[in-house]
Parts: C-alpha cells; sequence; structure tokens
C-alpha cells in the first residue's frame, strides 16, 4: 500500500466537499426550516452523499470506459475542472458547476425538495468531487488501497453529516472570516492538488515531456 494514498485522498475529498464550507449553504437553504427538520434534512444529505459516492465508485469507472474516455483523459479533465474551482475558492468567487447556479436554486419548503437537489447534488456531489473519487479509485493499486479509499469516504461523510447535524449551533460560532480563511486554504491545497493531476495525466498521454 502507498502510505501517502490515503493522506492525499482524505486531503483532496476534504477539500472539495469541505464541511464548513457546505455549511453556510445549508443553512441559507434551510433557514425557513425548525431545528429538527435541519437535522432530518442533514442525514438526508448525508445518506444520499454516501450512496452517490457509492455509486460513482462502483459505475464510474464501466461509464468512462462506455465514452471510450481513459483514466489520463480524466485526470486532464477532471484537473481542470478542480483547478477552475479552486481558483474560484482562492479568489472568493462560488462555482456554478460545483454550488449550482441561479436557476438551480429552490424554494425550501419541505425536506426533500432540498436534501438531495440541490444540497447533495450538485452542492456536495458535484464535477470535482466526481474527479475526485475516480482518479484516486483508478490510483488504487491493493485491496489495502480499496480499503483505505473506502474508509476516508466514509469518514468524510460522517465528518460532512456531523457538522449539518449540528448546523444551527456551529453556524453562530463560524464568523464570516474564518470562513474566508478556511476557503483560501482548501483552495491552495486543492489547486495543488489539481495541478498534481494535471500533471500526471500530460505524462501518460504525452510521455516524451516526462
Amino acid at each position: 500500500m502507498d502510505p501517502t494514498f490515503g493522506l492525499r485522498f482524505f486531503g483532496a475529498l476534504f477539500a472539495i466537499m469541505n464541511p464548513l464550507m457546505v455549511l453556510p449553504l445549508f443553512l441559507s437553504l434551510t433557514d425557513r426550516f425548525s431545528v429538527h427538520d435541519q437535522r432530518r434534512t442533514a442525514l438526508a444529505v448525508t445518506f444520499y452523499t454516501l450512496v452517490m459516492c457509492a455509486a460513482v465508485g462502483l459505475a464510474g469507472s464501466h461509464i468512462l470506459a462506455f465514452f471510450g474516455v481513459g483514466i489520463d483523459d480524466f485526470r486532464i479533465a477532471g484537473g481542470l475542472v478542480l483547478a477552475i474551482i479552486a481558483l474560484n475558492m482562492l479568489n472568493g468567487a462560488g462555482n456554478p458547476a460545483h454550488e449550482g447556479g441561479k436557476s438551480e436554486t429552490v424554494e425550501p419548503t419541505r425536506i426533500d425538495a432540498v436534501a438531495f437537489y440541490p444540497l447533495t447534488f450538485p452542492m456536495v456531489i458535484g464535477p470535482g468531487t466526481i474527479t475526485t473519487l475516480l482518479v484516486f479509485l483508478q490510483g488504487a493499486r491493493s485491496s489495502a488501497d480499496y480499503v483505505t479509499f473506502a474508509g476516508v469516504v466514509v469518514a468524510i461523510v460522517a465528518i460532512l453529516g456531523v457538522v449539518l447535524y449540528f448546523a444551527a449551533s456551529i453556524g453562530e460560532h463560524l464568523s464570516a472570516t474564518l470562513r474566508v480563511i478556511i476557503s483560501r486554504l482548501m483552495g491552495m491545497i486543492l489547486l495543488a492538488i489539481s495541478m498534481s493531476m494535471l500533471a500526471a495525466g500530460v505524462k501518460a498521454l504525452l510521455p516524451g515531456l516526462a
């Protein structure tokens, strides 16, 4: 097992699914809910997120193969997507591809109206998350790596679930300044990881450049 595999995957997935960045979006869409309904929504988002991560892990490579897309092609395309998201995070701008555009904003009237869409998809499970899952899954080389992959996914989703479950309490103590600092830090980490993906993909497709 590559000893850095788990750490790199944890860092990448945490940066792209950053629960503390999802928190203000969650609060804005559930501000008319009671605390009880907010917590029910948090549990629903956690469940949907875990299911979608499992679906990507089990079927993602088959979908790529169906369209004739190689993993190195996807590394380059995914690296570009992650780089754009990371640059927006560093500049303090949102990214419609990951957070959903204005036309995708819904009026939060009930839990099932927001739990899956747009909270789970595309806010938590967006192109960046799917790219990260697929690239690192293809990078797994042993059964230990696959176990590590599953463990990291479960750990990140669990952290997300806890943060959203206690969103009302955490939101009161999470200042705007702290949110900005977290966003910039995660953006820098994500940008570095996206460059690594791009470099790996380019070297594989154009070995002469290596």
